[in-house]
């Protein structure tokens, strides 16, 4: 089988030698005789695991002691109330970047007052939302996303407030260096630059755990899942290796590298599309532009189906635009090549 390159939004892109050793793992675990598929989720074998994927995230992340890493289940949706049931005292702030922010304010809404700071939906998301220089201080926390995938914007500098910051980092964490100490707590789901659909990584500072919103069901309460080292129940196990297999991948290139690259995937293909006349920039402020998903649009109908086939034709998938917005969306996560985006953007520049 010839492999396509895979521009998906999520489930993304695999590097090759990632799915290789997931692939060995499946038919046996390090000469146990078992598959990782089959490896005990309270056995020593995961707790290794587990264990391992904490100190890189740690050291990736240059964070200390200070901060408990977890694997959970449940995706962004579970995130976006558990902050709450949590966190939420009073009242939370939050920040409406997009699609998936705004999923954020409408679940917390049921667990409490939640105040929208700052919003750009009421031009579609087109521009990132202006800050308000300063907010009372009278909040729980912060809640925003930092990058947005449907409409292709992303923050590159952090809100900064005297109150508790929480950011949702799915799509765009280890795509660079961060300053993850300013956060409290920040989260991502596993389906784009760390690893496959399934597990989320989170991590809290502990100072935010003291403070816990109101009593809770075990299953909810991010104390409980430390106190059980993310194995309060049934662990994903290959779900948990595959994204320890993209944190070595990721420490071995080191996130330098990795932000280069990005930035110069980013680059190329957003200049490829500002020259072009058959096709536009969905986000038209250069510096509200993800370097993660680059969105844009064509001209005419006859434009769009002649890049769609000629893509197909060159054995490229996933550019079709999120079903809201329509057009093109090419995300460029960690395991996409510079010669990757050189191929879509040979083929872009070749419809007429």
């Amino acid at each position: 089988m010839k492999r396509k390159i895979n521009f998906n939004a999520g489930p993304a892109m695999l590097p090759m030698e990632v799915l290789q050793e997931a692939a060995s793992a499946i038919e046996e675990y390090k000469n146990t005789g078992i598959s990782i598929l089959e490896t005990q989720h309270r056995g020593k074998d995961f707790e290794a695991i587990i264990e391992e994927s904490k100190q890189l995230v740690r050291l990736l992340c240059n964070i200390g002691n200070d901060y408990e890493v977890l694997w959970m289940q449940g995706g962004g949706r579970l995130q976006f109330s558990l902050i709450p049931m949590n966190f939420l005292l009073n009242r939370a702030a939050y920040i409406d970047s997009g699609h998936w922010a705004n999923q954020g304010i409408e679940s917390s809404k049921f667990i409490g007052e939640t105040v929208t700071i700052a919003s750009s939906r009421n031009i579609n998301y087109t521009k990132l939302p202006q800050l308000p220089t300063e907010i009372d201080g009278d909040y729980s926390y912060l809640h925003f996303t930092t990058n947005n995938t449907i409409y292709g914007t992303q923050w590159q500098e952090m809100p900064k407030y005297n109150i508790p910051l929480i950011a949702d980092m799915s799509s765009d964490i280890f795509s660079g260096k961060r300053d993850y100490t300013q956060f409290d707590m920040f989260y991502a789901v596993a389906q784009k630059n760390l690893g496959i659909a399934g597990n989320t990584l989170v991590v809290i500072k502990k100072e935010l755990l003291q403070h816990q919103a109101r009593k809770l069901a075990p299953i909810f309460c991010y104390n409980n899942h430390v106190l059980e080292n993310s194995i309060l129940n049934t662990a994903n196990v290959f779900g948990i290796y595959v994204s320890l297999l993209m944190l070595r991948w990721i420490t071995k290139k080191t996130l330098v590298q990795i932000e280069n690259e990005n930035n110069q995937k980013a680059q190329l293909l957003y200049d490829t599309i500002d020259n072009n006349p058959h096709f536009n920039a969905y986000i038209q402020d250069k510096s509200d532009r993800s370097f993660m998903n680059v969105c844009f649009t064509a001209n005419d109908a006859l434009i769009e189906e002649k890049l769609l086939d000629s893509c197909a034709e060159n054995n490229i998938t996933g550019i079709k635009g999120h079903r809201s917005i329509g057009g093109f969306r090419v995300s460029l996560y960690n395991a996409i090549t510079s010669n990757d985006v050189k191929k879509l953007v040979a083929i872009i520049n070749s419809i007429n």
